[in-house]
């Protein structure tokens, strides 16, 4: 029995657009979320997100049906940010507020602010702010992976497909990152 991607990757290797244009609506909030996390702009972003459909668009007849359509947008999206990283060796100054994907939505990740108080909700957006610069001094290949695993919600096999290494790679590469991440929050949040 073939899965509803299976028959849209089907479809789109049978000349049918609209196949794709459910595809593009399917994944295209993921695969944006996930670019603008990597790149840190919003119109660069869409250029990348648009770019990924492009390509996927052009190589959908060599989709290989077995595969797994979604992890296979990721690799892409992971790839050409990449190539935009090494290309215009790129400085990130700022990050997006976290989002998760869930049921088909996109949600803000927020940390509860059970109370009014001011003083909270400063420490609140100082935190935020912070988790965000702690990010953006991971180097890409951390990054990625704890993006991809941590609010993208991909398996630790889709990353190792998406990002081409081995599942313990993957699993390291997260781990090694929330280490930074601590080290880089020191003084923010408890141990």
């Amino acid at each position: 029995m073939l899965n509803a991607d299976a028959v849209l990757v089907m479809r789109c290797q049978e000349d049918d657009c609209e196949a794709f244009d459910e595809i593009v609506t399917r994944y295209k909030d993921g695969i944006y979320n996930y670019v603008w996390r990597m790149v840190s702009n919003r119109e660069d972003a869409e250029d990348l997100a648009q770019e990924v459909f492009v390509r996927a668009f052009a190589a959908i007849k060599t989709f290989r049906r077995e595969a797994n359509l979604r992890t296979w947008l990721y690799k892409i999206a992971s790839n050409l940010c990449v190539d935009r990283y090494r290309r215009a060796g790129l400085e990130k100054q700022w990050m997006v507020p976290l989002e998760r994907q869930q049921n088909d939505s996109v949600r803000p990740i927020d940390i509860p602010d059970h109370s009014s108080d001011p003083r909270r909700c400063f420490e609140r957006s100082e935190l935020q702010a912070e988790v965000k610069k702690a990010l953006l001094k991971l180097p890409e290949k951390l990054r990625s992976a704890i993006i991809l695993f941590d609010i993208e919600g991909l398996s630790y096999e889709e990353i190792a497909d998406a990002m081409g290494c081995p599942i313990g790679t993957v699993k390291s590469r997260i781990f090694n990152a929330r280490m930074k991440l601590r080290g880089l929050l020191k003084g923010y949040v408890e141990a």
